[in-house]
């Protein structure tokens, strides 16, 4: 029969795995939905390639010639950006998706294995007693750096997607 300490180990294993599961899932479903943008943009950017040259292909005067290579530059170029943006938005969405998970685990996580800690202890003859207060400090301190790093990642790419749009 397992012990106290190992059921809680255990415990603590399996909240880590479902949460590395429900990563790998975000992971997943958001890689899916940009290749099937990438696949849908690139679909469109051939379709108008070949009615513009079709397109090309009966045209006498020069200037209309141009007039169409021009519009189908600035087509191109407006999909191409459009898909960029959309890919950057599922990008932040999904980060800030995971920050919070990594967020809600080192919480969690934190404090179930400070308590596990904490009990592991209690049994043990120790002469220092702010043992267990360090421990809490690294990991608030962990988490903390944790949060900001999400913070600063997240407003530098809101910035990107803003100057894209612009």
């Amino acid at each position: 029969m397992a012990t106290k300490q190992e059921q809680q180990f255990n415990e603590i294993q399996k909240k880590n795995l479902e949460a590395a599961m429900r990563l790998a899932q975000l992971s997943i479903e958001n890689s899916q939905r940009i290749m099937e943008l990438q696949v849908g943009t690139a679909k469109s950017l051939f379709e108008e390639g070949v009615a513009n040259a079709k397109a090309l292909s009966g045209v006498k005067d020069p200037a209309e010639a141009l007039s169409l290579r021009t519009s189908y530059a600035q087509s191109t170029t407006e999909k191409m950006l459009s898909c960029a943006r959309e890919i950057a938005e599922i990008t932040s969405k999904t980060q800030a998706e995971v920050g919070k998970m990594v967020s809600e685990q080192l919480s969690g996580g934190g404090q179930d294995m400070f308590e596990s800690i904490q009990k592991m202890f209690k049994g043990m003859p120790i002469g220092d007693h702010n043992a267990l207060g360090s421990i809490q400090t690294a990991m608030d301190t962990a988490r903390s750096a944790y949060e900001q790093m999400t913070k600063a990642s997240t407003e530098a790419f809101q910035a990107f997607t803003k100057v894209g749009k612009k």
